[in-house]
């Protein structure tokens, strides 16, 4: 397919600013026949007694520095990923682009830009980068979010059942989002299991697919956990007839990654896993999610699990229907298309 096929009109007005006040209280778009239009707080009438809920509780870092070159011009470094030796791979947005070997001051911070790869730029700092991003960092709000970052978005842009142990990510699994503890404790109450998963978000979740063909899309890679009790509660599940719920497209690219081994006995590393139409699910049979941007992977991926004509369905009725889309916006609950 062409990347030109999952393309569509998204009204600027449409794309979600702010959160609303209650994160349960967002609109679901339900996918059935017809379509039905509720509220977040509703998908407790959609689970049984022993489904699996599984969900990417990572959690975000503070990952957009400002900060100044050696010749005072100003510079926004946004992290991509920590590496080994107390370097990190950054996106720099600059006025031009720092040269290898100069410095860079962060606030206090000295770092120099030792080398480059692609579009990014390799920082060393003179110790644990995650402590200097803690220290003086913004949450690092999608570039489609036209505002600074907030003190309400330190509580709003994670989830609340992120492990605050696992700071791994530069964005935020946004299905989960939608849950309160007041949600989780009814879905459990009914009998549905819940399991955690860790895939850590890169920015890269947000480029759109540059190249006309498909399948020549360099995905881009991120780090995920899936253990082997994990891939157990799926397998006794589906034994029992039951469904598993994967709570965003972070949650199903991991748990699809750990299913790619049969020998079914979790996954640790990363994953280049680049899921669009004709890709089998084998982990997944019902996936929550938040609106994607046009030519997207993550909207291929929903194609991929719900059909192409489905897919363009659901996103025409959502923008006739006025849904808030993006990483604050509303929601879908889809069901799993069959090849």
């Amino acid at each position: 397919m062409k990347t030109s096929d999952f393309d569509y009109h998204l009204p600027n007005e449409l794309i979600a600013n702010y959160p609303l006040e209650r994160r349960s209280s967002s609109r679901l778009l339900v996918h059935s026949e017809p379509l039905e239009h509720k509220t977040f707080k509703d998908i407790v009438n959609y689970f049984e007694e022993g489904d699996l809920l599984v969900v990417n509780n990572t959690s975000v870092i503070p990952a957009r520095i400002f900060g100044k070159k050696e010749s005072g011009g100003s510079i926004e470094v946004m992290l991509e990923r920590i590496m080994e030796d107390n370097q990190a791979l950054v996106q720099i947005r600059s006025g031009r682009s720092p040269k290898l070997g100069s410095n860079i001051l962060l606030d206090s911070y000295k770092v120099e830009c030792i080398n480059r790869k692609d579009n990014f730029f390799i920082l060393q700092f003179d110790r644990a980068p995650l402590e200097v991003f803690n220290a003086i960092g913004h949450i690092p709000l999608p570039p489609y979010i036209k505002r600074p970052d907030e003190d309400l978005d330190k509580d709003r842009y994670a989830t609340v059942y992120e492990n605050k142990r696992l700071q791994e990510s530069v964005a935020a699994p946004t299905a989960g989002l939608h849950f309160d503890n007041e949600l989780l404790k009814a879905i459990k109450e009914i009998g549905v299991q819940i399991a955690s998963v860790n895939l850590s978000v890169g920015a890269g979740t947000f480029q759109q697919v540059k190249v006309e063909n498909i399948v020549e899309h360099d995905i881009h890679k991120e780090y995920l956990e899936v253990s082997g009790e994990v891939i157990d509660m799926i397998e006794t599940t589906k034994s029992l007839g039951k469904r598993v719920f994967a709570v965003g497209t972070t949650a199903a690219r991991a748990l699809e990654t750990a299913y790619i081994d049969e020998t079914k006995k979790g996954f640790k590393g990363y994953t280049r896993l680049f899921i669009y139409p004709g890709y089998k699910f084998k982990a997944v049979d019902k996936l929550i999610t938040n609106f994607h941007l046009p030519k997207s992977s993550l909207l291929m991926l929903v194609s991929a699990f719900i059909g192409h004509k489905n897919m363009k369905e659901i996103y025409k009725t959502a923008v006739n229907e006025k849904y808030r889309f993006l990483s604050y916006g509303d929601a879908m609950l889809l069901n799993r298309h069959e090849i």
